[in-house]
């Protein structure tokens, strides 16, 4: 039995130059190196023979994706040089930027209109860029080459220098996916990922699964879709443990029944047999996986966040700080355990006192 649930990787959609100069967002080395970058472009900034050009391309931020991750990393980085690096590099205070490219008409396309517009004023007082249907056409070390439509309708190609850019786009399948899909002839025409039923077996085998990014089930590529996947096989594979014990209870009962002499005994194994029958039945009884949507939450900077929550009356869209603090609510509630529930806890409470840690490692 094997579960696949590797995840997908970021796509550059064959962009030149993305893969070779861009961050992206999905491993801790990602972090790592966008700390280093950051750091690195700030510090490099300060020194005195810098041109003026120079300086404002450093100190310019991009992220490309106006979804979820793409709007909470602008709204984290914006709050980190407002909070901490202001105070330690006050000399960078007037130039520092944070630039969002957006290839649709506007960020945050899966939440409703009215949240849509109140993050953008928001991003509009953090001084934010918003660069909506601008698609990057080629990335190169300092600069991205970005289309946009101008005010005569005609497409304009504009370079946009920048110290970091961060690529916050969907998803691309990751070679070892793509090699399991090349030995299942039944996933020929895959390419998103790996094809799976309702039960999330991968199409074209039998004791195979997969959930999350890697796999497609017509859900969107979402962390609550791959938690509620998880919890959904762990559900399954008990219902197949309970009745494989099962199976060898009424295999073990059937040898006795037949070695039983007494006629009482007989018919005492034989109510068993069919209590077991009946239980085995309701084991094999299992539901299909159906994804209950909970509501979409994003964090925009300022102790500002917005949530669309799905509620039995419909959906409630709500922003601002007090949902900003059910964001966090929330965010805290999906830990693994109370160890790093606390651990996380201690480290906003730090940051909060002490600011956050401004060193390059």
């Amino acid at each position: 039995m094997l579960v696949v649930g590797v995840g997908a990787e970021n796509a550059t959609f064959g962009i030149p130059g993305v893969k070779e100069h861009s961050c992206f967002l999905k491993e801790v080395a990602d972090a790592q190196r966008i700390r280093k970058r950051i750091m690195d472009c700030c510090e490099t900034a300060t020194f005195k023979d810098q041109s003026p050009e120079e300086r404002k391309r450093l100190l310019h931020m991009v992220v490309v994706g106006g979804g979820p991750t793409g709007v909470e990393f602008a709204g984290e980085l914006q709050d980190f040089f407002e909070n901490d690096l202001k105070t330690w590099m006050p000399e960078i205070a007037d130039e520092f930027r944070v630039t969002l490219v957006e290839a649709l008409p506007s960020v945050l396309p899966m939440f409703s209109k009215n949240l849509i517009d109140y993050t953008e004023q928001t991003f509009k007082e953090e001084t934010i860029d918003i660069r909506t249907k601008t698609m990057v056409k080629n990335v190169t070390k300092e600069y991205i080459e970005a289309e946009y439509v101008g005010p005569d309708g005609k497409k304009v190609l504009e370079k946009i220098p920048y110290g970091l850019l961060v690529w916050a786009t969907g998803n691309a399948v990751r070679p070892v996916v793509k090699d399991l899909m090349s030995q299942i002839p039944a996933q020929a025409d895959a390419r998103r990922g790996l094809n799976v039923n309702e039960y999330l077996v991968v199409k074209g085998t039998e004791n195979i699964w997969a959930v999350g990014d890697c796999a497609v089930a017509n859900y969107a590529s979402t962390a609550q879709v791959a938690a509620q996947e998880g919890a959904f096989l762990a559900r399954l594979f008990n219902q197949m443990a309970k009745a494989e014990e099962i199976e060898s209870e009424l295999k073990n009962l059937s040898i006795a029944q037949e070695k039983a002499s007494d006629k009482d005994a007989r018919n005492q194994i034989f109510a068993n047999i069919k209590d077991l029958q009946k239980r085995l039945r309701r084991s094999n009884q299992m539901n299909p996986f159906e994804y209950s949507h909970q509501g979409s939450l994003a964090y925009i900077g300022s102790e500002k966040a917005v949530a669309d929550i799905s509620w039995v009356t419909g959906n409630i869209a709500t922003g601002g700080t007090v949902t900003y603090f059910f964001w966090r609510s929330a965010y805290l509630s999906m830990c693994f355990s109370t160890r790093n529930r606390v651990l996380v806890l201690m480290d906003w409470i730090k940051a909060k006192t002490f600011g956050r840690d401004v060193s390059r490692e």
